[in-house]
């Protein structure tokens, strides 16, 4: 994971639990409380969404909350903005098509192949 430790102003960044989401049916490592669009960037996860009309890919953009662009599926509710939701533990994420549907919350444990 890519993550900023010791931060220019802010300084360094202090500890916070690891939690695990399921991001698109795969485990992911987080910090509980930070932002899931900060998870899904550290762990490599660029695409939020894709577009309607075009199914163009969509992702992080304001990361204050404004926009659409880093809307989710978020625990089988759609258009959730993930650049201002806290992670918390065993929370599900999917990557959404258009304006995106309700759907089953439960997230199914990986096995190791």
């Amino acid at each position: 994971m890519s993550r900023v430790i010791d931060h220019p102003i802010l300084g360094r960044m202090p500890e916070k639990r690891k939690v695990t989401i399921c991001v698109d049916g795969r485990q992911v490592q987080a910090f509980e409380g930070e932002p899931i669009a900060a998870a899904l960037i550290a762990a490599g996860i660029h695409i939020c969404r894709f577009t309607t009309k075009r199914n163009e890919p969509r992702g992080l953009y304001c990361a204050i909350g404004q926009c659409t662009d880093c809307v989710m599926t978020v625990d089988g509710a759609p258009n959730i903005r993930t650049c201002i939701t806290p992670v918390r533990n065993n929370l599900k994420v999917e990557t959404q098509i258009g304006v995106g549907q309700w759907r089953d919350a439960t997230c199914k444990k990986q096995t190791s192949q």
